[in-house]
């Protein structure tokens, strides 16, 4: 079973990329959708029926034999694994059916170009890449799907290939996240030299030993589990867009709404989070980089939701909403809450693709127009797009009523992570993201009220025929609009609510931490020559260390940090139907008094800028100094030089020596010989 969900999108993926032509555009399609809601469908009966106290690994094949490294292409099947299943192969199955109806009549290609078989083959083989990503038993396989899916990313963002901005946003995804991968590469050749081995069990069982052990790296010296640790978090950094690495995502706008959802919803902006959490064991014994995490995340939650207050593209706008949730998602991880952090994955996931894909739709209902000011009272002309998009803003706000179980999914996860955050007593990410939270409940309630409120702007004749999309669209919509609601409230005490739910959820035996970290201290205070792996692998799908008190402290917390969340979406609300209902006139007088801080904003921190001034301009120029300089003089001047100096030169020479004259060829013959002579002679005579 755990092999068709993994490779079903690759056939998929093959048969719609290389045998269309034999099936057809619409058979293409279908045959990539069908396999996908296989694999969906296998998922949920994976995820269901998991015995988590019992993880297995299923090999498919040996893979890499070269000196001491043996690695296998395996599935490791755990609950980290099945919860990945589930939201990778749901969203993407459901954003198949939904690019069905999307991409059916594309302005960007030409009449009877067939573009979508190879669409859906760049779907298909973008989820089957993110898929060896999280079912990987070894660093090696997940790094072999962590570049999988930066292929297909960069293909699915330049789709739209004849515009120069696609193609420019594909390239700048590309690149940033190789800055990223870098990080990660240089930690699994760290961990593989110090460990010997890059299975995760293996890595796992020598966190004690790595948590003693010292390591030099660019002439210093440090602790190998923190170096290791930051190592893996800055290729974290880059795939989930993480502040300083983060510049790529809202460019990768530029791709079809689809790949937004795909892409910024469920799968490659995840991989970091998943990666992070994957190395628990690691990361427990590494706390400066923990607390690196915490600070990034923090900062960009924050950062992400400034920048977002301001943009007027409807996708920018939920775009930085991604990257702000991400850096809550990273916060609970770095303060160690890692079940809180998959949990905010899994509800995001739903609440995310459902806003991207309802944003799709009102793009296409207003002709492909992407600028909010040009909206405006469509609830009543696409209402079923603006009751779907209503409850992803409720999820994504957070809405519910405090101090119960009742709420969207939104309100379970992320109040969890802000509570997890002061129980950690980290008082910069606790308020970061409570303020992050008001922010977020602004920008999002502005986009409703900007899309579906007020007067209609912009094209009369777009807003007059704006109509409902086609039921093959709508349909994902609806579905994920059921895991916006209700994924929070049933899996709560799975993932935070209750200790003991969650141990069991994850199979963690109880005290098993505190176990292993006794086991391991024992075998460091002696260890043999040449031991590598200190202590058994801990069990369960993540590992809580015996001092890591997070998850139950957050239950302790004071009843205004509860409510806390609560506030400020209520805050942001009120602010937002004040500024774009009550007194629409407000934005824009608050712009012009504060011109340089909303050109700030809007320019999303200068980041690109400040970047394209220290890194691009002086690698342009020196680019362009190779050329000319290094290439065109040196190079090429040499070689010209050469072929059209040198050469006619001797050659003009050697046309003298040839004059016709026998006794000159003579004399030439003498002159040799006695110089040869002459040459064995004294040579003879030195030896």
């Amino acid at each position: 079973m755990e092999t068709i969900i993994l490779f079903a999108p690759l056939v998929g993926a093959i048969i719609a990329g290389f045998g269309w032509r034999l099936i057809g555009d619409k058979a293409s399609q279908w045959v990539t959708t069908g396999l996908l809601f296989l694999s969906a469908a296998l998922s949920w009966i994976v995820f269901l029926t998991l015995d988590a106290s019992a993880p297995e690994q299923i090999q498919i094949m040996r893979w890499i034999e070269s000196g001491t490294l043996s690695t296998d292409w395996a599935i490791r099947m755990d609950r980290l694994t099945a919860i990945m299943l589930i939201v990778v192969t749901t969203v993407s199955s459901l954003v198949h059916l939904y690019s069905m109806g999307y991409m059916a009549h594309d302005e960007n290609f030409h009449e009877g170009e067939s573009y979508r078989p190879r669409f859906f083959a760049y779907l298909s083989f973008f989820t089957f890449a993110m898929l060896m990503l999280v079912t990987s038993d070894n660093l090696l396989q997940m790094f072999f799907g962590w570049e999988g899916v930066g292929v297909a990313s960069y293909l699915l963002i330049g789709f739209y290939y004849r515009k120069p901005s696609a193609n420019a946003a594909a390239m700048k995804a590309f690149i940033v996240n190789r800055v990223g991968d870098f990080g990660f590469a240089l930690g699994i050749f760290g961990l593989f030299w110090m460990v010997d081995s890059i299975r995760f069990d293996d890595i796992f069982a020598a966190g004690p030993m790595l948590a003693e052990a010292r390591i030099n790296f660019l002439w210093t010296d440090w602790n190998a589990a923190n170096l290791l640790a930051f190592l893996l978090f800055i290729g974290a950094m880059g795939k989930s867009a993480q502040l300083f690495l983060h510049t790529w995502l809202p460019d990768a706008m530029e791709g079809p709404t689809p790949v937004s959802a795909l892409i910024h919803a469920a799968t490659m902006v995840t991989a970091g989070v998943f990666l992070v959490v994957r190395m628990s064991p690691l990361f427990e014994y590494a706390a400066e980089a923990k607390m690196f995490v915490v600070y990034i995340g923090a900062a960009t939650a924050f950062v992400a939701a400034t920048i977002g207050l301001v943009q007027n593209d409807i996708k920018r706008v939920i775009a930085y909403s991604t990257m702000s949730q991400l850096g809550y998602m990273f916060v609970a991880a770095g303060v160690g809450a890692y079940s809180v952090a998959m949990f905010h994955l899994l509800t995001h996931a739903f609440f995310k693709a459902l806003l991207f894909l309802g944003a799709g739709s009102v793009i296409t209902a207003m002709h492909h127009e992407q600028d909010m000011r040009n909206y405006g009272n469509l609830r009543r002309k696409i209402p079923l797009t603006f009751w779907a998009m209503m409850i992803g803003t409720l999820a994504l706000t957070g809405v519910g009523i405090p101090l119960t179980y009742i709420g969207f999914s939104g309100f379970f996860s992320k109040d969890a992570i802000i509570e997890s955050a002061y129980a950690a007593e980290n008082g910069f990410a606790f308020w970061s993201l409570v303020v992050a939270a008001l922010f977020t409940s602004f920008y999002s309630w502005r986009l409703m009220f900007m899309t579906f409120y007020g007067e209609a702007r912009g094209d009369a004749h777009a807003h007059e025929h704006a109509h409902e999309r086609r039921p093959v669209m709508l349909i994902p919509l609806g579905v994920l609009a059921i895991g916006a609601i209700f994924s929070g409230v049933v899996w709560y005490n799975q993932f935070f609510g209750k200790i003991d739910k969650v141990e069991e959820f994850f199979g963690i035996p109880a005290h098993v931490a505190a176990e292993a970290a006794e086991a391991g201290e024992e075998r460091a205070a002696a260890p043999a020559e040449g031991e590598v792996a200190l202590a058994g692998p801990p069990r369960g799908a993540i590992f809580i260390g015996p001092e890591n008190d997070v998850l139950e402290a957050a239950h302790e917390v004071p009843k205004w940090v509860k409510v806390s969340p609560f506030v400020a979406m209520l805050a942001g609300l009120f602010i937002a139907w004040m500024m774009y209902i009550r007194r629409p006139d407000l934005p824009g007088r608050l712009a012009a008094a504060q011109r340089p801080l909303y050109l700030f904003l809007l320019n999303k921190w200068y980041f690109d800028e400040i970047y394209d001034a220290v890194f691009v301009r002086p690698a342009r120029r020196l680019g362009r100094f190779l050329w000319k300089k290094g290439d065109g003089k040196v190079i090429d001047g040499t070689i010209n030089g050469i072929a059209m100096g040198i050469v006619p030169f001797l050659t003009r020479l050697a046309g003298r020596a040839q004059s016709g004259y026998l006794f000159h060829y003579a004399f030439a013959m003498v002159l040799g010989v006695a110089v040869l002579i002459t040459w064995m002679t004294i040579g003879g005579g030195a030896g």
